[in-house]
């Protein structure tokens, strides 16, 4: 036996209440016009049985809900059961109006809980046949034509209303069921979309922290260091080496000034700047600062996605602080190209160079260009041999469809 899934028998039950009402009184007020009718009935013991039948009948019905909880026998026996109660009732009041409450009530119950599926039409089939017999108990065969003009169309009415009344409380449950789920999903949005603010703080943080060290961070650390010698130069009475050391510091001072203008400047502009154009100002930036020439051949054909552009572009100022502030370089090149899909950038220098595998403590610029690049998705490689200069060699996919494009 198929029943319906649970979900379907809560959206039926909640409001079966009233239906299990009418039932009630419309089988309270045949019985009591049977009393009147049939002085019989009125007797103790009839009375008292007949009383009983009835009472766990309507019981059974108020109880459906918990029945149908259990398994698939426990909802057969109470057909069968109901049905066997009914004709016992039916033969006792000896009321056809009984007849119609009983079984009608069934029916329509038998419908709303088993659908029109073969268990369904079993149980409809039982309540007819017993309906049968009780009517032919009373009229006999000459009157039988009643039943089945009284009982047909009933029957017919029953069953198109419990089924459409059942069909319309299944769509409300799913309507519910459905309105959960978004609730939920809504639910589940907006917490990712708060996980999304804070990684993107997080992420906002952390790249401010980079620009706040490849800016104040190292210029003031440098002239820290410039000021302690030119001290230590001084107390030992050398004052030509501590002004040497003071003009360096003046302008080392003035590129970490420059630095963080930059920074500030690009944090506040709406419009970012084409990659070539920016390029070429970083370079004339540094130029401007440290007197060094740099030579720029940039041939980029590919559209830049905005997240590398900006890579780029912090990666060649980095680079180009590192050169002004370490490897005392006297010529400067950076070349741009597209390779294969693939966006290049090579910075050059001929400064005194240092080993990529022993950078000392304390010095980030390295780090930061390559944590830049590996989040954009490209690859940093370092050429560098002491006294020979240094070549950083930038690589990033352009053509990826999973980057956005500007």
């Amino acid at each position: 036996m198929q029943k319906r899934s649970s979900a379907q028998l809560q959206s039926v039950d909640r409001d079966s209440r009233l239906f299990m009402a009418f039932l009630t009184m419309v089988v309270v007020a045949m019985y009591i016009f049977a009393l009147i009718n049939n002085p019989t009935l009125r007797q103790p013991l009839s009375f008292i049985i007949c009383t009983l039948l009835i009472s766990i009948h309507l019981a059974l019905h108020w109880y459906l809900e918990t029945i149908t909880e259990h398994s698939t026998k426990w909802v057969a026996w109470y057909i069968i059961v109901q049905g066997l109660l009914a004709f016992l009732i039916v033969f006792l009041t000896n009321s056809v109006g009984i007849v119609f409450a009983l079984y009608m009530g069934l029916i329509g119950e038998s419908v709303g809980l088993l659908g029109l599926k073969r268990w369904g039409l079993l149980a409809l089939t039982y309540y007819l046949l017993l309906s049968f017999i009780s009517f032919f108990y009373f009229v006999g065969t000459q009157s039988l034509i009643w039943w089945v003009l009284g009982t047909i169309p009933i029957v017919i009415f029953i069953v198109i209303y419990v089924t459409l009344y059942v069909r319309q409380a299944e769509a409300r449950a799913q309507a519910q069921a459905l309105l959960q789920e978004l609730e939920l999903a809504n639910r589940q949005l907006s917490e990712f979309a708060d996980r999304v603010e804070d990684l993107t703080i997080a992420n906002e943080r952390q790249r401010m922290a980079r620009e706040l060290h490849d800016t104040l961070s190292q210029g003031l650390a440098g002239l820290i260091l410039q000021l302690e010698a030119a001290d230590a130069n001084l107390a030992n009475n050398h004052p030509e080496k501590a002004r040497s050391i003071v003009q360096q510091s003046m302008g080392n001072a003035r590129i970490a000034l420059e630095e963080a203008r930059r920074a500030i400047n690009d944090l506040r502009q709406p419009e970012p700047l084409e990659l070539t154009e920016a390029i070429r100002l970083e370079a004339y930036r540094f130029t401007t600062s440290t007197r060094i020439p740099c030579e720029i051949q940039i041939a980029v054909t590919e559209p830049v996605p905005e997240t590398i552009r900006e890579v780029v572009i912090r990666s060649v100022a980095e680079a180009f602080n590192n050169i002004a502030n370490h490897a005392e370089a006297t010529q400067v090149s950076l070349k741009g190209d597209n390779q294969d899909k693939t966006l290049v950038i090579t910075i050059k220098d001929n400064g005194k160079g240092f080993d990529p595998d022993h950078i000392p403590a304390g010095h980030y610029g390295i780090l930061g260009i390559r944590e830049r690049t590996n989040l954009a998705g490209g690859q940093l490689e370092i050429d560098s041999v002491p006294d020979q200069g240094t070549t950083l060699r930038l690589q990033f996919p352009v053509n990826d469809p999973l980057i956005k494009q500007p």
